[in-house]
């Protein structure tokens, strides 16, 4: 249960209303939800492609560098499924990568209504989404 209590956390630190967590698959192509807070619109073990010419996913998951979606339009921008997030009143996000050993092993994703995420709250999120490292590698022990 490290991931509730990492929801808990972040949402005391910073603030959200849906919260994910993502294992990324670099040779399938694909992250898998291993963590949600809203499970029945975004079920555990759902799978999103990659779009590796995407600019969000050299950011995020070749860079390793958080991102920051303001609106709407900047989640349009960077979610395929941008339709289903406004339908559930959600207009910002920020998408924090997992690293180890210099490689992305996931994010963690956090969504909420417009214009709530800035800057200083990527670097507090930096510091939760380092500690699911250790999770995000047993999932694959397991």
């Amino acid at each position: 249960m490290f991931f509730a209590a990492l929801q808990q956390a972040m949402a005391q630190a910073i603030g959200h209303r849906l919260f994910t967590v993502m294992r990324h698959d670099p040779v399938a192509g694909r992250n898998r939800r291993a963590y949600s807070s809203d499970p029945e619109a975004y079920p555990v073990s759902g799978f999103k492609p990659v779009s590796w010419d995407h600019p969000w996913t050299r950011r995020v998951l070749v860079d390793g560098q958080a991102w920051i979606g303001r609106d709407a339009g900047d989640i349009a921008w960077a979610y395929p499924d941008h339709e289903k997030i406004a339908g559930m009143g959600l207009a910002s996000a920020m998408n924090l990568p997992v690293r180890w050993n210099g490689l992305t092993l996931g994010t963690v994703n956090l969504l909420h209504g417009p214009a709530h995420f800035q800057e200083r709250d990527a670097d507090v999120g930096a510091v939760f989404a380092a500690m699911a490292a250790p999770a995000l590698l047993a999932i694959d022990a397991g």
